[in-house]
């Protein structure tokens, strides 16, 4: 798993990762900025990032059901990894549903879009960069207001700007796959 993670970590400095002062979506500014989409919707980087989650959630033992997060971050990854649990060498089928920032005007009027969503359901949420934990948050009270139970948040990438302590004070397990530090710590090729 190492190994794969290390590739999901030169795949992300490669092409998501830029020096440069940029504005966030928490309304910070920054002296760099992660365009995780720029992996994300790649057939290779999904491909690799999905991989290492299933077998983070088999390590693990995570009993989840579904997998997903807030829209856009999150949805291309939950497709991907519900895809690739359906087979070998997998073969625990995992669900998706996906966020919204708020609920849609016509229709359903869902907030939350997922086919299996139920109380009790227990959910990996997902996320592609953590900094505040605001989004996050914003989607775990949303599928909590289903009954659905949050047994782990998983990032992409952790921009360690105090995201991971707010969303464990509010009772959550968090991890990523990489942080800011291992994105910054020279040796990349």
């Amino acid at each position: 798993m190492e190994e794969l993670r290390q590739e999901i970590r030169k795949l992300i400095f490669a092409r998501a990762y830029q020096r440069r002062k940029v504005i966030l979506a928490s309304g910070r500014e920054s002296d760099f900025y992660i365009d995780s989409k720029q992996v994300t919707l790649t057939a290779e980087g999904i491909y690799k990032i999905a991989l290492y989650i299933l077998y983070l959630i088999r390590e693990e033992n995570l009993k989840v059901r579904a997998v997903g997060g807030p829209a856009m971050g999150a949805v291309p990854l939950a497709a991907a990894i519900s895809a690739l649990s359906w087979g070998a060498p997998f073969n625990n089928p995992l669900d998706t549903f996906f966020v919204r920032s708020e609920a849609k005007k016509h229709g359903l009027e869902n907030k939350v879009d997922g086919p299996t969503l139920r109380e009790g359901l227990p959910l990996l949420l997902l996320d592609d960069v953590l900094t505040t934990g605001g989004s996050v948050l914003k989607a775990v009270r949303a599928v909590q207001q289903l009954g659905c139970k949050v047994e782990k948040v998983m990032v992409i990438v952790d921009r360690q700007e105090g995201g991971r302590e707010n969303l464990e004070k509010e009772g959550l397990n968090v991890a990523s796959i990489l942080t800011r530090d291992e994105l910054e710590r020279p040796g990349i090729k």
